[in-house]
């Protein structure tokens, strides 16, 4: 989803080097935008607990998904049995009705194609290959036809169905027309989607989900003739956030489907095919969802994340007594063995009698003997959003440790990676696991930078920890998820999908304080007109509603603009920053709408902060952030994952993109706001960086002579090797420092010439993605340290120029908009963004 820089301007030449498509996104064929959304709400992923799960025709057992298996088990037992165990990872069976074959749809090969397993004799035949996106297989009832998703020939999501005989599929057929939307979609494709099949007792309909004409979210329920197709029949109008999953019961009358209906957490629901009224069925502050029907409509079987993980339930439907499916006694296709991961820092120091190293919790990777990706069954999986298919077969998998774990693994030759954060040297043991357990003992070693440059406490800016994924977190494991990613702090921010606010009933102004872990809560203010606003620990309450300018709502105004936010946040003693700002290099003078606010609110002294490294890309949110630097404003480098912790599937674990506060990790939570607004940082996803300049560090200011050499040291320490270690002065690379043989150290003098008023930072990056930093490309920044020469400010016609012509057209935009809600609304946002563009004018 990213758009890279080409060449810069000379003003920021600083920046230049090839396109970097060799990282994509995970199935990349799928041609809707903001992917992180349906890969993790709607497509299949690895955990170790179970997923998607079907009923034997006489509902005395269960095929389910499990760690990229597919597991057979009879109900009442703790004994289950892998029945699959291919090149790739197995999920959303479907069991046919004569009890002889089960559908499934394998990731493999950077596509998900259906395959068909025989249980009597244990024969897997491919039933597509065209290398699209194929999902949901579904039995008709007679067991002559399939019904399925594909993206196949279009990239979306489209319902088809195919008649099925001696393990081959026959052309499919697509059930519902294409049809482009009439109205614009922001998170969704302007294309009609239709998903998660379901058919009557009789063959004739398929009930599915669909989005038409809906501005936001996936849509209701819908039913389609099979063999007459006509236009689809609306049954329910609501947003069920891809989880609906419906299943027509065997009486052919209701429908039982998951849905979130008014609350936070998915639930089970029932209505009619004729959209009676929905009740629930289930409640409770967590997700149960992948609902199917016994074959007599006596029982539920559902997904949980009541416990955390994923967990496979059982619920009779009058009465609502339920058991716990669990799988203890598992007997595997291949051979196994079990290997005890220990990890332990090492003792640095030149005491005469070490203390012994203790454990430490650490993110691990484990790759099996063939191929896949393991963890511990009591742990979370987790996986990257994106990898270079050069390089890897399938993109990171990993989870959390806390000190030690074990876990099952095929024999044969066995990858551990650990990771414990930035300062710590990533460490790969490769470890053969015979018919014993096996054991890895680690230990990794402190690239801390020197000691000259201070304490340090590590934040992430940016993190969600419920929004709408597999997992369900509680504070508690999201600190733990901090601990082995040594980082001190954690900002979570409360946020909406739609109408959906997972942790809004959660929310406390109090600090999460307990074993060296920080969690302040505060929120993202979304609205994508203006730009996304961090607000940081407010001391009061969130502001409600929590988005504006969302078009075909009543909240469709784009008033507030985020000047008024950012002033009710300071109201409330918070911290105001601009988040992931920008995937592309802006130009005022594009084709493109350009609205973002960021320039007006920087000029009348709104932000505190700016996410430079972030859920963007970091060169062409640099390039914004040095020419706001040139005019002499003071905008610190801030950094947030935007992680949405309970995912399954991320673009990175909490701390992926992380800022260093120049201050000790005991400091109070004022003390961490005060540093983080002083922009006494820097920001990174990769390497440390250590500056100091004529005694100064970043944040402060250092007045000087006109023509004075200013004598600078800079150090770098990184977890991966560093392409480009430069020294930047008001937006141009005056240094360039060689690091040593590995490029991941460097400790270096330089001195620059004061010439002019301005600020300086030092920099690291690469030019192209690295599988081991699980972002676009390795970045690191600190803030600025500011120059006053001669006592004149900063000044820089051609930026001040830049900006009014973005404000101008952000006004143009403005302007024209329909949906204030009053005329006051409208003049007030339209005078802010021309006192803005008058600050700008006056700065030529």
């Amino acid at each position: 989803m990213f758009w890279f820089l080409c060449a810069l301007a000379i003003t920021f030449a600083a920046f230049s080097g090839p396109a970097h498509a060799e990282r994509a996104t995970v199935l990349a064929q799928i041609d809707l935008p903001h992917n992180y959304y349906f890969r993790e709400m709607y497509l299949p992923q690895l955990t170790t607990g179970p997923s998607g799960m079907a009923f034997s025709p006489d509902g005395s057992e269960l095929v389910y998904s499990m760690a990229g298996s597919l597991w057979r088990q009879k109900i009442g037992t703790i004994s289950a049995t892998e029945i699959t165990h291919g090149s790739g990872y197995d999920y959303q069976p479907d069991w046919s009705a004569d009890g002889r074959h089960v559908a499934f749809a394998r990731y493999d090969h950077d596509a998900v194609e259906l395959w068909q397993l025989d249980l009597r004799n244990g024969r897997e035949v491919r039933l597509t290959s065209a290398g699209a996106v194929n999902l949901e297989p579904r039995y008709s009832p007679d067991g002559k036809r399939i019904a399925f998703v594909s993206t196949n020939g279009s990239g979306h999501f489209n319902l088809f169905v195919a008649h099925i005989s001696a393990d081959r599929l026959g052309a499919p057929r697509q059930l519902v027309a294409s049809r482009k939307s009439t109205i614009a979609r922001y998170y969704y494709s302007a294309w009609d989607h239709a998903l998660s099949p379901s058919w009557t007792p009789d063959g004739k309909q398929i009930v599915f989900v669909g989005n038409h004409e809906v501005a936001y979210g996936t849509g209701g329920l819908w039913k389609v003739d099979v063999d007459a197709p006509r236009e689809p029949t609306l049954i329910l109008a609501e947003e069920t956030a891809w989880r609906a999953r419906p299943q027509v019961a065997p009486d052919g009358k209701r429908v039982l489907f998951a849905s979130y209906h008014g609350r936070q957490w998915h639930q089970l629901w029932m209505t009619t095919l004729d959209g009676a009224q929905p009740l629930p069925l289930t409640f409770g502050d967590f997700d149960r969802t992948d609902a199917r029907l016994s074959p007599d409509a006596t029982r539920l079987a559902y997904i949980s994340n009541g416990d955390g993980s994923t967990s496979l339930w059982l619920r009779d439907l009058v009465g609502g007594a339920g058991e716990r499916l669990v799988a203890d006694d598992r007997h595997y296709k291949m051979p196994m063995s079990r290997l005890t991961i220990s990890v332990r820092e090492a003792d640095d120091s030149a005491a005469p009698d070490p203390m012994p190293p203790v454990l430490a919790p650490a993110r691990i990777s484990v790759i099996g003997a063939d191929g896949r990706a393991y963890a511990p069954d009591d742990l979370w999986m987790h996986a990257d959003d994106g990898y270079d298919r050069g390089v890897q077969r399938f993109e990171n998998h990993y989870f959390h440790c806390p000190g030690t774990c074990t876990l099952t693994v095929p024999r044969g030759k066995t990858r551990v990676t650990a990771v414990r954060g930035l300062d710590y040297a990533m460490t790969e043991r490769s470890i053969d696991v015979a018919a014993k357990p096996a054991a890895a003992d680690i230990v990794l070693a402190s690239i801390a930078l020197p000691e000259r440059y201070g304490a340090w406490t590590q934040a992430d800016l940016h993190v969600h920890m419920n929004y709408g994924g597999h997992y369900r977190h509680t504070l508690d494991s999201l600190a733990g998820q901090m601990r082995a990613e040594h980082l001190d702090v954690i900002h979570q921010l409360v946020v909406n999908k739609e109408e959906r606010v997972p942790d809004v009933a959660g929310f406390s102004t109090r600090p999460y304080a307990r074993d060296g872990a920080l969690i302040l809560q505060g929120q993202e203010y979304h609205t994508s007109y203006w730009g996304h606003l961090g607000v940081l620990a407010p001391d009061d309450h969130l502001l409600q509603p929590g988005f504006a300018a969302y078009a075909f709502s009543a909240l469709a105004s784009p008033y507030p603009y985020n000047g008024v936010i950012a002033d009710l946040a300071h109201a409330q003693h918070a911290l105001v920053g601009y988040v992931h700002p920008f995937d592309e290099r802006v130009d005022p003078d594009g084709a493109a709408p350009l609205t973002n606010a960021l320039p007006a609110d920087v000029a009348h002294g709104k932000v505190d902060y700016y996410e430079v490294v972030g859920f963007s890309d970091h060169k062409a949110s640099a390039e914004v952030w040095y020419r706001l630097l040139n005019l002499g404003f003071r905008l610190p480098a801030g950094a947030g994952t935007d992680a949405m912790a309970n995912y399954a599937s991320l673009r990175g674990p909490v701390g992926m993109n992380r800022v260093f506060l120049n201050v000790a990790p005991a400091s109070t939570p004022a003390q961490l706001q005060q540093v983080l607004k002083d922009g006494r940082t820097f920001a990174t996803n990769s390497a440390l960086l250590g500056f100091e300049i004529a005694g100064k560090r970043p944040g402060d200011t250092l007045e000087a002579k006109v023509g004075e050499k200013l004598a600078y040291h800079a150090s770098l320490r990184s977890i991966v090797p560093i392409d480009h270690f430069d020294v930047v002065f008001n937006g141009r690379v005056v240094a360039t420092h060689a690091l040593d043989k590995a490029r991941t150290s460097a400790d270096v003098d330089g001195a620059i010439d004061a010439d002019a008023s301005g600020w300086v930072v030092l920099r690291a990056w690469n030019d192209h993605a690295d599988p081991r930093v699980q972002d676009i490309y390795p970045y690191a920044t600190t803030s600025p340290v500011y120059l006053t020469i001669g006592g004149v400010a900063p000044k820089s016609p051609a930026d001040a120029k830049f900006f009014m012509r973005w404000l101008e057209r952000t006004l143009e935009s403005a302007s024209a908009r329909s949906d204030y809600n009053s005329e006051q609304e409208k003049t007030a946002t339209l005078e802010y963004l021309m006192s803005a563009r008058s600050k700008f004018e006056a700065m030529q």
